[in-house]
């Protein structure tokens, strides 16, 4: 089957599916929330001192191909000031990390539903640090266990999201890992 399959790949190209970034959706929703307009003007804060908005990219590494809360992270994370590309499902973390570097992103955000965690986020952090990227700051949401996250954050993974995590608590850990780095470099 691996046989056919490289055979096919080379004769017709790898399938990619790109989960699209619906705008104006959950910002909609949120926008006279107090805690969306403070996490807001944070965003517009670190878009001055980066001289662009904040760039996050959401991964879909592996087998996985659930994409739904990767859709709903991308959107939402769009609404509230991002800069978010949206890599295709089913890449590798080579893959991850090419596209991470050639979009210029600031932070990588893997999402995670098919147990791959411990594996493809480790190799990810080091496809990154093997291209001299280590700059980028690598985060993971999704149906991980509780178990792992220190391991993850073990194997250089700065915040792990597990289900439930509000969008807004999510995103506001970002601003603070990439403030934080700044005020760290």
């Amino acid at each position: 089957m691996g046989e056919i399959s490289d055979t096919l790949r080379r004769a017709f190209g790898d399938y990619a599916v790109v989960p699209e970034v619906i705008a104006d959706v959950y910002g909609a929703a949120f926008r006279d929330e107090p805690e969306y307009k403070t996490l807001a003007s944070r965003i517009e804060q670190v878009s001055v001192w980066l001289g662009k908005r904040p760039r996050l990219m959401v991964a879909k590494l592996g087998q996985d191909g659930h994409d739904r809360g990767a859709k709903v992270i991308a959107s939402a994370f769009g609404d509230l000031g991002f800069d978010v590309v949206a890599g295709p499902l089913f890449q590798s973390p080579e893959e991850a990390a090419e596209m991470a570097i050639a979009s210029k992103v600031h932070v990588v955000g893997a999402s995670s539903l098919a147990a791959g965690h411990k594996t493809l986020l480790p190799q990810l952090v080091e496809a990154l640090r093997a291209k001299g990227a280590e700059d980028i700051i690598v985060v993971c949401g999704g149906v991980v266990p509780r178990q792992d996250y220190q391991f993850l954050k073990d194997h250089d993974v700065a915040a792990v999201f597990g289900p439930g995590t509000h969008v807004v608590d999510a995103a506001r850990a970002v601003i603070d890992l990439l403030e934080g780095k700044r005020h760290n470099q």
